[in-house]
């Protein structure tokens, strides 16, 4: 079970990025987005505004400018005095203007003056073939409206992109504290709270794609759920319809005559026997009805006591001593299943630590595989090599449900040198029980520490 939910905590992975990343990445990077996009819309917004406005009040400096030589050349030929700073052959007349009125056209003309100011010029033939021309810079007034124009356009834009970079927030925030608690809740469902449900931990009224993910890992879940338990059924049914056989065939084995056939059919009847209380043991814990008998014990002199028993030649040191409220049987069970594997799968001397809550168990052989280090102990799965070929895997996984049922924590590493490359073989492998400071309650479950008042 734990291999194939470690295997659903991987696809989670996949499916909701790392919290990190949805927690500050997610709003930021939409509000950023939005904030380009406004930014961009805004910049485009604002050079059609301004150029429109640009061209529009040059159109109409240009037609005062042509209603007013139409004046002057009417004052002109009827012999009045010319006003508006009118002039006659004006030798500053742009050359391009001068050649459209010489085609007996009257035009206009715009050129760039000083400190970028446009200038505005009109021009008009006259009878005598002479060319009446005005020079109007443009109006300081019209000047002052474009930079009133632009600034408007400026603080506009501004605005649009600040108001979408707060929607940006607003969205993102609101899509990533739901994103959140979806992973939140497929973190708990990868763990074995198989009664949690993820449509259920991001509430809401709205409905878009982190529900069609909630509902795909519930689906998913539920799914899961029925396979394990099923699997769990056929296993412990296997197993306990194999239990009379072997009893049986153990207790025939007893009554054949001594001899070198007969141990060997002892032998492997009380593998075998062994073999069918371990996986009967690891259905039980996979049911995960197990609950544990708490009593109060010396941690360091239980240790001390149950290893002694076993193997006097296992060194056990106590650089702690401390009170624990646990189940001896299980943990007996997870000490002696651990000393087992160090004895069968690595190299003496075996070595045991106490201190304070925590139990260490070394061995000096080839370490622990790379798998079981990356995914935890599997059923009938031994990893390398090295360390496989005796044994089905059933005594690091049933120590991993027994210290579970204890609310304790399991965790497995090998020995390298300090600085020590991963090529390098390890020296030794170390396991290390980590009990729980509050003991969890018959029902399984831990009890609620009070608030402590300030």
């Amino acid at each position: 079970m734990r291999r194939v939910l470690k295997r659903v905590r991987r696809l989670l992975k996949r499916l909701v990025p790392e919290d990190a990343g949805i927690r500050t990445g997610l709003s930021w990077k939409l509000s950023a987005a939005i904030a380009l996009v406004g930014a961009l819309v805004a910049l485009a917004l604002s050079l059609v505004v301004h150029s429109a406005a640009r061209v529009s009040m040059l159109n109409n400096s240009r037609d005062l400018a042509d209603s007013r030589v139409q004046v002057a050349q009417r004052m002109y030929e009827s012999g009045r005095t010319l006003s508006f700073g009118v002039k006659v052959d004006d030798p500053a007349i742009p050359q391009d203007l001068l050649e459209k009125v010489r085609e007996g056209r009257r035009a206009t003309y715009v050129s760039e003056g000083a400190h970028g100011v446009p200038d505005i010029w009109a021009a008009v033939p006259l009878k005598d073939g002479r060319v009446l021309s005005l020079h109007t810079p443009f109006t300081d007034r019209s000047t002052e409206v474009m930079k009133d124009l632009d600034q408007a356009l400026i603080i506009g834009s501004i605005s649009v992109v600040l108001g979408g970079s707060a929607l940006g927030v607003l969205i993102g925030g609101q899509l990533s504290r739901r994103l959140r608690k979806a992973a939140a809740a497929a973190n708990r469902v990868a763990q074995g709270e198989t009664d949690v449900r993820v449509r259920d931990a991001i509430g809401g009224v709205v409905r878009d794609e982190t529900d069609d993910l909630a509902r795909a890992v519930d689906a998913m879940a539920d799914a899961l759920q029925e396979r394990l338990e099923a699997e769990r059924r056929v296993t412990a049914d296997i197993a306990h319809e194999l239990r009379t056989p072997v009893t049986g065939l153990l207790t025939a084995a007893e009554l054949l005559p001594p001899g070198r056939p007969t141990e060997l059919v002892l032998d492997r009847a009380k593998a075998m026997r062994t073999l069918v209380e371990d996986v009967l043991e690891v259905a039980r814990l996979d049911g995960a009805s197990e609950r544990a008998e708490l009593q109060d014990i010396l941690l360091g002199e239980f240790v001390s006591r149950r290893v002694a028993a076993k193997d006097s030649d296992i060194e056990v040191r106590v650089v702690h001593e401390s009170e624990v409220t646990t189940d001896p049987r299980r943990l007996e069970r997870v000490l002696f299943n651990l000393l087992a594997n160090a004895a069968r799968h690595g190299k003496p001397p075996v070595q045991v630590s106490v201190e304070g809550r925590v139990i260490r168990v070394r061995d000096h052989g080839p370490g622990f595989p790379e798998e079981l280090l990356a995914e935890g102990p599997s059923r009938f799965r031994t990893g390398s090599s090295d360390r496989s070929g005796r044994g089905h895997g059933l005594g690091l996984t049933i120590a991993a449900g027994q210290a579970r049922v204890l609310g304790a924590r399991l965790t497995f590493r090998n020995v390298r040198p300090a600085g020590a490359p991963e090529d390098i073989p390890a020296e030794g492998a170390v396991a290390v029980l980590w009990l729980p400071e509050h003991a969890p309650t018959n029902t399984g479950s831990f009890p609620a520490l009070p608030m402590s008042g300030k």
